[in-house]
C-alpha cells in the first residue's frame, strides 16, 4: 500500500505530537509519584532522625526492648514527645496521634529486623533510620511509605489527576490532528499545482507560471520555477527565431546563385565576368555565413579549440587594428589607436583573441558611415586589461543594447542587412570573450557610435 505525501505529513506530525504526549504524561506521573511523594518519605525520615536520641536513651537505661513490648504507651511518649504537654490524659494523647498519622505508621525493629512495637507492616523494605548505641545498632525506628498507606480518597485524587492528564493527552492529540491535516492539505495543494504547472511546461506550454503565494520554500521554489519557465520561453523563441534565419539567410544567397544559373542555362544570359563574379559573392556570403555558423556552435558547446599561454593583449589588438588599417581607409574612417605603455599579461589564446577584435574592427567598419573616426585603445583597469572599440554615428538605440550579442540580431535602420551581415559576429566575439573568464558590454560612444568594452583578468 502506497502512501502519499497527505498522508505521510499527517501520519508523521501526528505520531510526533503524540509522542510528545506520551512523554508528558509519564514524565508527570514519574514527577507525582517520584517527586511529590518522594518528598514526603523525606520528612518522614527527617522526622524518625529527630525520634532517635530518645529511643537510643531508653534503650541505654533499660538494656532491651522487652518494655516497649508490654506497655504500648511508654512507646507512644517516645515517638510524640509532644504529647507529654497534653497534662497526662491518656485520651487526649490518643487523638493528637491519630490526626498526624504518624503513630499509625512508625514502628520499631530491633537489631535482628524483627517487629517490637507499632505498625505490623514495616519490614526491612521500610523507610528506616538506626538507632546507635556504645556504637553499635541496637534497633531501627521505622515507617511505611506514604504511597503504601494513602487514604482511599487520596488514592481516588490521585487517578483522578492522572485520568484527567491522560484526557488532556487525547484533547492535545485530536488538535494536532486537525491543525496537520489542514497543513497537509494545504501544503498538497500547492505541490500539486507546481506538479500540474511542471506537466503543462514538459508538454511545451512555455507560458505555464506559478502564483508565488506565501514568502515561504514553497514560494521561493514557485518563483524559481516561473524564472526557469522565462527562460525555457525565451529561448524557444531564440531557437525559432534562429532556424527562421538562418533558412533566409541560406535562401537569400541560394536563390541569386540559381536565377545567374537558370538563365545562363536558358541561354538568357551568357557567361561573363560579371555574371562569374556575382555567384563568387554569392558563394563567399555562403561560406561566411557557414563558417560564422561553425564558430558559434562550437563556442556554443565549448568545443572551440583553445591554446591558453600568457599573451599581452596590446600587442594582439594592435596586431589585429593595423591589418584592418588599410580596409577601414578604403571606407574613409580614421583609425586612432590608444595602446597602454605596459605590457597587459592575460592568461589567452592569441589567435582567438585576434579574432575577437577583427570581429570587432570589421563591425565598426561595416556599419559607420564614412568620414567617421574608429578608435581602439587597452589600458589596466584594477585586475583587468580593459579594451575597448568605439565608432562614430551612426549609434544604437539605448534599449536595444543588450540583445546586440544575440545571434542573428540586427538593429534595424542603419545596422542592416543591406551591410552584408550575418548577424553571428557579436554572438561569437561573447562567447570567445567568455571563454576567457572576461565580460563584453555596448554602449554608447562619444561620437555618436557603438563603444564596446571589454574586461579580461590579468595574470598576477
Amino acid at each position: 500500500m502506497k502512501f502519499g505525501i497527505r498522508a505521510k505529513l499527517f501520519l508523521f506530525v501526528l505520531l510526533a505530537c503524540a509522542a510528545v504526549v506520551v512523554v508528558q504524561a509519564i514524565a508527570m506521573r514519574l514527577v507525582m509519584e517520584r517527586g511529590f511523594l518522594g518528598y514526603l518519605n523525606q520528612q518522614s525520615r527527617t522526622r524518625l532522625e529527630e525520634i532517635v536520641p530518645r529511643l537510643a536513651q531508653a534503650y541505654a537505661v533499660r538494656g532491651s526492648w522487652d518494655f516497649l513490648r508490654s506497655d504500648s504507651r511508654e512507646w507512644v511518649n517516645l515517638v510524640l514527645p509532644f504529647l507529654q504537654e497534653a497534662k497526662g490524659d491518656p485520651a487526649l494523647q490518643e487523638a493528637a496521634s491519630n490526626q498526624t498519622g504518624a503513630l499509625t505508621r512508625v514502628g520499631l525493629l530491633d537489631a535482628q529486623m524483627r517487629r517490637v512495637v507499632g505498625n505490623p507492616s514495616i519490614d526491612t523494605h521500610s523507610i528506616r533510620v538506626p538507632i546507635m548505641v556504645e556504637g553499635r545498632t541496637v534497633g531501627w525506628v521505622a515507617t511505611v511509605p506514604f504511597e503504601a498507606v494513602l487514604p482511599k480518597n487520596d488514592k481516588r485524587f490521585l487517578e483522578h489527576q492522572f485520568t484527567a492528564l491522560t484526557m488532556v493527552g487525547l484533547g492535545s492529540l485530536l488538535v494536532a490532528a486537525l491543525l496537520t491535516l489542514i497543513l497537509a492539505r494545504t501544503l498538497l495543494r500547492r505541490v500539486r499545482d507546481m506538479a500540474r504547472a511542471t506537466h503543462r511546461l514538459a508538454a511545451g506550454d512555455f507560458a505555464s507560471r506559478i502564483a508565488d503565494g506565501a514568502q515561504d520554500e514553497l514560494g521561493a521554489l514557485a518563483r524559481d520555477f516561473n524564472h526557469m519557465a522565462r527562460t525555457l520561453e525565451h529561448a524557444d523563441r531564440a531557437r525559432r527565431g534562429f532556424m527562421a534565419d538562418i533558412s533566409h539567410e541560406l535562401r537569400t544567397p541560394l536563390a541569386v546563385l540559381r536565377a545567374q544559373l537558370e538563365a545562363i542555362q536558358d541561354g538568357i544570359r551568357s557567361s561573363t565576368i560579371q555574371s562569374t563574379n556575382a555567384m563568387h559573392m554569392e558563394v563567399e556570403r555562403l561560406g561566411k555565413l557557414v563558417n560564422d555558423l561553425h564558430d558559434l556552435s562550437l563556442s556554443d558547446v565549448g568545443a572551440m579549440a583553445y591554446r591558453r599561454v600568457p599573451v599581452d593583449v596590446g600587442t594582439v589588438l594592435q596586431a589585429a587594428a593595423e591589418s584592418m588599417r588599410q580596409r577601414l581607409d578604403a571606407a574613409s574612417l580614421q583609425l586612432v589607436l590608444q595602446i597602454a605603455e605596459v605590457p597587459l599579461i592575460v592568461n589567452g589564446d592569441e589567435v582567438r583573441l585576434h579574432q575577437l577584435f577583427g570581429n570587432l574592427l570589421e563591425n565598426s567598419r561595416r556599419y559607420t558611415d564614412g568620414a567617421g573616426m574608429v578608435r581602439v585603445g587597452c589600458a589596466r583597469h584594477g585586475a583587468a586589461a580593459l579594451i575597448f572599440i568605439e565608432d562614430s554615428a551612426p549609434g544604437v538605440p539605448d534599449d536595444k543594447m543588450e540583445k546586440l550579442f544575440e545571434r542573428f540580431y540586427r538593429v534595424e535602420q542603419s545596422r542592416n542587412r543591406a551591410t552584408g551581415g550575418s548577424g553571428l559576429g557579436l554572438a561569437i566575439c561573447r562567447n570567445i570573450v567568455q571563454a576567457h573568464e572576461g565580460r563584453i558590454t555596448a554602449s554608447a560612444s562619444h561620437w555618436g557610435g557603438l563603444r564596446v568594452a571589454i574586461e579580461l583578468p590579468l595574470i598576477r
